[in-house]
């Protein structure tokens, strides 16, 4: 009996630690790899006065590793041209938001989709359902098919099999899985041969940088254009950090604008643009020397300074000199408009909110974000069901893949250890090598005026660097904040920017 003990026991051992019983033991726990659900229904409708008809196809595309095992899949949702025989003819624009974790849903649902869900174009909340979601007669299908990506964890995408999800969370890990998902979906619809176009938004304009790069130099597909929406490049030029002094310039248009809207400064100018030109040029000279120069900036200079940042902030001098000039964005919002009780949001400082302190430093939470996000989130759900009659069982539609299990997102793009995990990274090298590699991709940047989140003029800054081809890169702006769609004034010149943009860069 003893004996039987110690032979089963050393069978266990032996099974464990043998490399091709461990192997069998993964394989068998390893949870099954469904089939790919694919919804497809025909479509039609009028786009900029054209009419198209048109496929609309809602499921998985399975990406593979090299040994041709399925190990993630990503939903996606695509509006596809019906009858085009010649795939040279028709532009596809790959579509996503950033996070990093967020799903689509605000550009599919707020403004390239054909249907679009109508919130407040003034700044205001919207409320509870039901909500209006109407056709989009303004959206660019006239010109482009769209293919909306969400990446892994987000929306219905998930890892397969035993794949760990973190191989697809960091700057590289997601640039390569969404590289990847890209050259899928193009050799499995036929479309090597169509002008290709990305329109990434916020943390997407960082991703739009790898993913360019990626496939570039790793798959041999060049892009015509790339379309970065409230741009974020360079960290450096968004993120405050000590002994740094590129954010506080980058910001301080953005300031400027903000006080302007909300009438907090000394003297209005009446022109909006002039102004901010105005605050540009100041930002980037006597502004910058004076934080470079520290504890080494005379008393009269500093007087100086002080006085020209309560000229374009509306903030007081005694608060700015207590910052050492320093004004950090989330005091900002607390600090323009203190004494009426009020706090400015975020993503778009057109909106304001109340606090119940008043005298605390930072806000409880951002008033755009608070306003905003019901109505997108009803809107995604009634088209999966509605439009693309999509049933699934096993999967919910994640907004965020934030609160997925083990989170957590890889900032490195250096490849080994650095300070703060590689957090304030630069991915400006990465789009300027594939704008040099391929002399036919142009940029066109979108940036709102009232974005705390991106700001405008930090994306001015990051795009001159000197690795980018400056004579292929266009800006265009809006009286709005980070989702400029949100305005509807915004939203039909965005929607005609981005029109003319693919137009003049699709060759025919």
């Amino acid at each position: 009996m003893i004996r039987s003990c110690i032979v089963a026991l050393g069978l266990s051992a032996i099974s464990l630690t043998n490399p091709v019983f461990a192997e069998e033991a993964k394989t068998a726990a390893a949870p099954a790899i469904p089939e790919p659900a694919v919804f497809s229904s025909s479509k039609s409708g009028t786009f900029n006065g054209v009419k198209v008809a048109y496929k609309a196809v809602a499921g998985d595309t399975y990406i593979r590793d090299a040994k041709g095992k399925p190990v993630a899949t990503f939903f996606t949702y695509a509006y596809l041209k019906d009858g085009v025989k010649d795939p040279s003819t028709r532009p596809v624009t790959f579509v996503y938001n950033g996070g990093p974790g967020s799903a689509s849903m605000w550009l599919h649902m707020g403004v390239f989709g054909p249907r679009r869900v109508v919130v407040p174009s003034d700044p205001a909340d919207d409320g509870a359902a039901p909500y209006r979601i109407i056709d989009n007669p303004e959206t660019v299908l006239d010109v482009t098919d769209l293919v909306f990506i969400d990446p892994v964890g987000t929306g219905l995408s998930r890892p397969l099999g035993d794949e760990d999800p973190k191989k697809h969370w960091g700057v590289l890990e997601d640039g390569g899985s969404i590289a990847e998902f890209i050259r899928t979906w193009i050799d499995e619809n036929n479309r090597w041969n169509s002008p290709k176009f990305l329109a990434g938004e916020s943390y997407g304009t960082l991703r739009s940088a790898v993913v360019a790069d990626k496939l570039t130099n790793d798959h041999d597909i060049g892009l015509n254009g790339i379309m970065l929406i409230s741009a974020v490049l360079d960290y450096h030029q968004s993120r405050f950090q000590p002994g740094a002094v590129q954010a506080y310039v980058s910001f301080l248009p953005s300031y400027a604008a903000t006080a302007w809207y909300h009438n907090q400064l000394p003297s209005k100018p009446a022109n909006l643009e002039a102004f901010l030109d105005e605050v540009r040029a100041f930002a980037s000279t006597d502004y910058a020397a004076a934080l470079m120069a520290g504890n080494r900036l005379s008393a009269d200079e500093e007087a100086r300074i002080i006085d020209k940042l309560h000229q374009y902030t509306g903030l007081e001098k005694n608060y700015i000199k207590a910052t050492n000039l320093r004004i950090e964005v989330f005091r900002f919002f607390k600090e323009l408009m203190r004494d009426e009780r009020k706090v400015v949001g975020r993503l778009d400082s057109r909106y304001l909110g109340d606090e119940p302190d008043s005298a605390g430093e930072f806000f409880e939470s951002d008033p755009f974000s608070d306003a905003t996000g019901n109505a997108f989130t009803v809107a995604i759900n009634d088209q999966l069901k509605n439009f693309f009659g999509v049933k699934l069982t096993d999967r919910r539609y994640n907004n965020s893949a934030r609160g997925e299990k083990d989170w957590g997102w890889n900032w490195n793009v250096w490849g080994k250890e650095l300070p703060n995990g590689g957090r304030f990274v630069n991915v400006v090298p990465m789009l300027g090598s594939a704008m040099r590699h391929n002399p036919d991709m142009h940029v066109l940047v979108t940036q709102g005026y009232y974005d705390f989140a991106t700001p405008f003029y930090g994306a001015e800054n990051a795009l001159a660097q000197p690795e980018i081809v400056k004579d292929r890169v266009a800006f265009t702006y809006y009286e709005s904040g980070h989702m400029m769609y949100v305005h509807e004034p915004s939203r039909l010149k965005f929607l005609d920017d981005i029109r003319s943009f693919i137009e003049a860069y699709d060759k025919q």
